[in-house]
């Protein structure tokens, strides 16, 4: 055996004994690609970057003085310092003092009309993002911008039923035919997944599933006034937030108000889903047979608890506020303790991050709920690849894959703030101006 392969074959066990969790249920047949995949160049130049700790996205252990060389927009050759040869003319990044980790991918990007948040995302580390719910037309002027972008995977409008939550991003399905319509239209406009909203029945998600499914496009949900066992038994592959769980754990008759109330305004949820949690036994059996559930279904949950986030500040505390977030929070490591596929979205613009960082500050808090640093990059990377269905191109730093990296000074396994301290953005082998 060639001893200099060892290091390599070592991070590759490692990272095999590190993704115990269930492949997601549906079809992988279809090759589902960034909507924009087209418009991104790939870089030219050979690229080593030498004596950086390497977080490969795997969740094994760094490799503490590793090198990763880039060749033509790829990953050539990862490994420890020595391990195999750098070419003459390869640019060299020196990364000492740095983590190198793949490109950040968000699940849960909304652009929300605000101009060029893509390209700031990007410039903060992520290099891959999905909008559960959006014209894919909402996109063009940003693609057209000619600013650098990270691969958008875009969904097309969220289903929904009449009338619609949000109408702007919404497309309204009165019956089975016309969501089967909408699902072979999304899926023949390049939309990368499917999302329905909370107005929809379970036999109404079973129809659009199977749809979607045919076309090899996976489906998400956001559903606090349809219980989620039941959308997940009709088929679904993931649920958007944490609190899409609420009538899952609420006894029924108390949930049946929630729905209820939902259902006949919108913004009931807005106070009603905290004092919903702030019920919630979330070490009680209903929690332990919803984990159990998920683990067994192989089902993706994004909790966006950015989304939800309250501080108490100096003024008056809202009690229900601050006691649904943390059940909200205890939910999440408890899904995450369980095995349970979590992927990591920002939500884009939240209460407690500063234009941007949504996506660190997600992180953080899932570290503040008890999640160690090694799974929530191992969701905001490779189990966000899964998720997509794009882990065979992306989410980890391994030979033959898209070159998409970051690095940032110091170690986000020892401190998870260190990922706002962004040195550098690969996209495609080219690195990005910041």
């Amino acid at each position: 055996m060639n001893l200099k392969l060892i290091p390599l074959l070592a991070l590759t066990a490692l990272a095999s004994c590190a993704a115990p969790k269930t492949a997601s249920k549906a079809s992988h047949k279809h090759k589902i690609v960034a909507t924009n995949h087209s418009e991104i160049p790939a870089g030219e130049n050979t690229i080593a970057v030498i004596n950086v700790n390497l977080i490969d996205g795997n969740g094994g252990k760094p490799v503490s003085d590793a090198a990763v060389l880039i060749k033509s927009g790829r990953i050539e050759a990862v490994g420890a310092m020595g391990s195999f040869k750098i070419p003459d003319d390869a640019q060299i990044v020196q990364g000492k003092g740095m983590s190198l980790l793949p490109g950040l991918i968000d699940s849960h990007f909304h652009l929300d009309r605000v101009k060029d948040l893509p390209a700031l995302f990007l410039k903060n580390g992520v290099t891959s993002l999905r909008d559960p719910g959006a014209w894919i037309e909402a996109y063009a002027e940003e693609r057209k911008s000619g600013k650098p972008m990270p691969r958008l995977f875009l969904t097309g409008p969220h289903l929904d039923g009449f009338p619609p939550a949000y109408p702007y991003d919404a497309f309204v399905v009165r019956d089975e035919a016309e969501a089967i319509k909408q699902v072979n239209d999304a899926a023949d406009e390049g939309a990368t997944a499917i999302k329905v909203y909370f107005r929809l029945a379970p036999s109404m998600i079973k129809t659009i599933t199977e749809a979607a499914h045919k076309r090899g496009l996976p489906v998400t949900a956001h559903l606090e006034s349809t219980e989620a066992t039941q959308a997940v038994d009709a088929g679904l592959d993931g649920i958007e937030h944490i609190t899409t769980f609420g009538l899952t754990l609420t006894p029924k008759r108390e949930a049946e108000k929630y729905r209820q109330g939902m259902l006949a305004d919108n913004n009931f949820r807005r106070q009603g889903r905290y004092e919903t949690w702030e019920k919630l036994d979330i070490n009680g059996p209903k929690a332990d047979s919803l984990a159990s559930f998920l683990v067994k279904k192989g089902t993706f949950v994004t909790p966006t608890l950015g989304a939800f986030e309250y501080q108490a500040g100096t003024g008056p505390v809202d009690k229900t506020k601050l006691a649904g977030f943390n059940s909200m929070k205890a939910l999440t490591a408890k899904l995450n303790k369980a095995g349970v596929r979590l992927a990591l979205g920002s939500h884009s613009i939240i209460a407690y991050a500063e234009k941007g960082w949504a996506f660190q500050r997600e992180m953080e808090i899932w570290v503040e709920s008890g999640i160690s640093p090694s799974d929530v990059i191992m969701a905001a990377t490779m189990e966000n690849a899964r998720f997509f269905r794009i882990d065979d191109q992306l989410g980890s730093i391994e030979k033959g894959k898209l070159a998409d990296l970051v690095l940032v000074k110091g170690n986000p396994l020892e401190d998870i703030k260190s990922m706002r301290n962004v040195e550098r953005v690969m996209v495609n082998g080219r690195w990005i101006q910041r």
